[in-house]
């Protein structure tokens, strides 16, 4: 756990954990979440620089902000996270589960020998969520909120995501669930479904050409940014009680 704070903790704040909070995404949740106010906890897997320095953009902007690494398959880990979280800051009281891989192939081709791409994506972008909505179920505050990420895509059918949309239509499949298993404690539960997004997990490996005609299917005319999911997840994890066990598809009307 390395820690960039702007002053020191401050126990009267809301805490936020954001996994995958290096990434694009996770990024701009993280940086959103730090404007609103919370104590913001960056996590990340394999790169910390990139992790300190959306700690320090926080911190920055007269955050509070800390860093932490983990394998989100990994509970001893996760926990880890959240235990630090509660030493840090006080406690958690929105946790929001970005992290996530995609590897794109048609089915026929993708690489589905033991160990390879497609159970690297099981085992982060599903089983990771299993984990983390966990250990944030038994740790979120009253008022908590817990908000996973899926893909549009599992309406948008686009060919070469089957094994990508296989993880995340199962967290979509479980968020209702996970509402209702929290039942009175004050704590929602809801997923973002983001559309095409220009984030390096979205751009990699597309050319020009794929990227513009994706930017072309959607009503609004370009690909989302990432301040665009960011905006939907500060809802979720603030103002927007009343939205639970939902899957909320910002997309900008893709369908």
């Amino acid at each position: 756990m390395s820690q960039s704070t702007s002053t020191g903790p401050d126990r009267t704040r809301r805490v936020a954990v954001v996994t995958g909070g290096s990434g694009g995404i996770g990024r701009a949740c993280a940086e959103r979440l730090g404007a609103d106010g919370f104590a913001v906890v960056v996590h990340y897997a394999g790169n910390p620089q990139r992790a300190e320095e959306v700690a320090r953009a926080v911190v920055a902007a007269g955050g509070l902000a800390t860093t932490a690494q983990a394998d989100v398959a990994a509970e001893d880990q996760v926990a880890a996270v959240f235990t630090a979280a509660e030493s840090e800051f006080g406690g958690v009281d929105v946790v929001v589960n970005t992290a996530g891989i995609m590897r794109l192939a048609p089915l026929a081709q993708a690489d589905l020998k033991e160990g390879g791409e497609v159970d690297g994506m099981v085992r982060t972008n599903l089983r990771g969520t299993l984990v983390v909505s966990a250990e944030a179920l038994r740790r979120l505050r009253d008022g908590g909120a817990l908000v996973n990420v899926s893909t549009s895509v599992t309406r948008l059918a686009l060919p070469t995501y089957a094994a990508y949309v296989a993880t995340k239509g199962a967290v979509e499949a479980m968020t209702p669930i996970l509402a209702k298993e929290v039942a009175g404690r004050d704590v929602t539960v809801n997923t973002v479904a983001p559309g095409p997004t220009a984030t390096p997990l979205f751009l990699d490996g597309k050319d020009e050409e794929t990227i513009a005609r994706m930017a072309s299917m959607n009503p609004m005319g370009r690909l989302g940014e990432p301040a665009d999911i960011a905006e939907v997840v500060a809802f979720l994890a603030g103002p927007g009680r009343w939205v639970n066990g939902q899957v909320v598809f910002a997309n900008g009307g893709a369908a």
